[in-house]
Order: structure tokens, then sequence, then C-alpha cells
């Protein structure tokens, strides 16, 4: 099982999206799958520029930008597994929502209508099969985090792949104190890396996995007075 990662915080390794991201895959791999992990930040990857949509109506398939998305294109054909990375910022950081924009050469070139809605799928070279979203915020209640979610249901969607599960993190800076883990943020990683495993192992990962995964670690009046008392 081939895993392509790709981490959307301008953070990269230094952010709480890393220190979760880094927990499910080793979950993957301790299960078996073979992981590549790629940095939205670091990639030179150009907003996608092409309104007359010339990779669906002029050449399919070819994206008319030359950057690193072709190699990236490359890599995500080869997957079964395709992550998602990032944190709320509103709700993107603007170089994943880069690397999303430009996955449309990955697409065949024709519409279809399903459930009500319009759309798409990958080509037949594209082996991806399931996207996994792992998400952090720094809100108390896990719903700050129902933007992103839904972002990659869409994309799930538009690409008619399966949608295997978000692993979501609210308040994800109290899992640490005076800058080390403490005992409930290594009880969260854990399971994070439980969830990792039951991805590989059994096809999905189970209800009560995610659910420990962003369970409160603090009142949201607490967090409120932490987050006010910088003011």
């Amino acid at each position: 099982m081939k895993i392509v990662a790709i981490n959307g915080s301008p953070r990269m390794e230094k952010g709480y999206t890393a220190m979760l991201l880094t927990a499910f895959l080793q979950g993957t791999m301790n299960a078996g799958a073979d992981v590549e992990l790629f940095y939205a930040s670091r990639l030179n990857v150009k907003p996608c520029s092409c309104g007359q949509m010339y990779c669906w109506y002029v050449k399919p398939g070819e994206c008319v930008i030359k950057d690193d998305m072709e190699m990236l294109h490359s890599k995500l054909a080869e997957a079964e597994i395709m992550v998602l990375a990032t944190p709320v910022y509103i709700p993107l950081p603007g170089d994943m929502q880069n690397v999303i924009n430009r996955l449309c050469p990955l697409m065949v070139p024709a519409l279809e209508f399903r459930s009500g809605r319009t759309r798409a799928r990958f080509r037949k070279h594209v082996n991806v099969r399931k996207i996994v979203l792992v998400a952090t915020g720094g809100w108390w209640e896990k719903e700050n985090l129902t933007t992103v979610v839904r972002i990659a249901e869409e994309l799930a969607e538009d690409v008619s792949v399966e949608f295997a599960g978000a692993v979501l993190r609210p308040h994800v800076h109290v899992m640490k104190k005076d800058g080390k883990l403490t005992k409930d943020g290594q009880a969260i990683l854990d399971e994070v890396k439980k969830a990792g495993y039951e991805l590989i192992k059994e096809g999905k990962i189970e209800s009560d996995t995610l659910k420990a995964i962003s369970r409160p670690l603090i009142s949201e009046e607490e967090l409120r007075k932490l987050y006010n008392n910088y003011i």
C-alpha cells in the first residue's frame, strides 16, 4: 500500500500539524504501508492561472504550468491513498490550496451527474482510491474544522474515490505545556498512530478512535481565558 501525504502547514516540520501527521504516518508504516511525504510550502507550485481550462479542453491531462506539480502528479498516480494534512487557515493555507487546485489534470475531462451533483473522476492511470484528512485547529470546538473536512470530502466526491476519514484535533496546542508533550497529548498521539494502523490493516479508521483523537482536553471557558489573556 503506497501513501502520498501532503502537509500544507507553512510551519512544515515544526508545526502541530506535522506532529499529528508524523504519528499517523508512523501507524500506517507499522501496518506495512510505503509512505512519501511532501510539504506544500517547500514545493514550487504556482497558482492555477488557466481560466480557459487548458488541461481539460486543449490538452487533456497536461498542465500548461511547468513546476513541481508535474512531479507530484506522477507520485499521486502511483499511490493508493492520498493524505491531506492542514491547519485551519480560514480555511486553508495558500500553498495547500494551490496544490488542490492543480489536481485538475489528473481528472477525466468528462462530467457526470450523481445524486444531484456534478462530479468527475480520476483518470485510469491514477491509483488513488482513498483520501484521508489530518487537520488541526486552535479553537476549542471540533466544528471549527468543519470547512476543511468539507473541502476534503468534496474533493473525494469530485474525483470519485472514498473519503476514508478525518483525523481532527481541535485546541491542538493544549497537547503541549512549556514546550513538552503532556500525558493527554501523548495519549492523543497514540490514538492518531492507531488510526493510521487501522486504515491500512482494516481499510477504515474506527469511529471510536476518531472520537478519542478529537476529545476535549480543556473546557471552552478555560481555553477562552488563555486566549484572552494575550489581549
